[in-house]
C-alpha cells in the first residue's frame, strides 16, 4: 500500500523536476506577491489534469488529439511571454509587472500545458497498476512540493534580481517554451 504512494511520488517528482510546468510556475511567481493564490491555481490545475488522467487512464490521450493540445499550450505560453515583455506600467520604472489574477494565470497555464504531459500519462499508467487513490495522493504531493519550491525560488529571485531583467527573461523564456511545443 505504501508503494502505491511512494512510487508515483518519486517518479512523477523526478520527471517533473525542471519540467516546463515547473519553470512556468517559477516565472509566474516572479510576477506576483500573491503566492498562495498562484499556488492554489497551479495545484487546482494539477489536481484536475492528473486526477482526470488517473480516473480515465489512457482514454484522454486517445480522445483528444495531442497535436491540438500542444498547439494550444504553445500559443498560451507565447501569449504569456508577449504579455510579459510588453505589459509594463508607465509609472513603474523598475519593470515590475503584477499578474492581475495569479490564481487564474497559474490555473490556465498549467491546465493547458499539463494536458498530455509525460507526468499526466505516467499518473494514468500508475493508476492501472496501483490503487488510484494512493497514486493520486502521491502525484499531488510531488507536484505540490515541486510547485511550492518553484514559487519560493521565484520569490527569492524577485528580491535579489532587478525586476526589469526578470521581466525580460521571463517573457523570452515563456516564448521559447511556447515555440518548443511546435517542434
Amino acid at each position: 500500500m505504501i508503494q502505491d504512494i511512494i512510487i508515483p511520488f518519486l517518479l512523477v517528482g523526478l520527471a517533473e523536476l525542471g519540467d516546463k510546468t515547473q519553470i512556468a510556475v517559477l516565472v509566474l511567481s516572479t510576477k506576483t506577491r500573491e503566492y498562495a493564490r498562484l499556488l492554489a491555481g497551479v495545484m487546482l490545475a494539477f489536481i484536475l489534469t492528473d486526477g482526470l488522467a488517473i480516473l480515465l487512464g489512457n482514454v484522454i490521450a486517445n480522445r483528444i488529439p495531442m497535436d491540438y493540445v500542444r498547439i494550444g499550450a504553445g500559443v498560451m505560453f507565447i501569449i504569456f511571454g508577449v504579455m510579459t515583455l510588453i505589459n509594463k506600467d508607465d509609472d513603474d520604472e523598475d519593470g515590475s509587472y503584477e499578474l492581475k489574477n495569479p490564481f487564474m494565470s497559474g490555473f490556465g497555464l498549467i491546465l493547458v500545458s499539463e494536458m498530455g504531459d509525460k507526468t499526466q500519462l505516467a499518473s494514468a499508467l500508475f493508476a492501472t497498476q496501483y490503487d488510484p487513490v494512493m497514486v493520486f495522493i502521491g502525484v499531488v504531493l510531488a507536484l505540490f512540493l515541486l510547485s511550492s519550491m518553484a514559487v519560493y525560488v521565484g520569490k527569492i529571485l524577485m528580491e535579489k534580481i532587478n525586476k526589469n531583467t526578470i521581466s525580460r527573461a521571463a517573457g523570452v523564456l515563456f516564448i521559447v517554451i511556447g515555440i518548443s511545443f511546435f517542434l
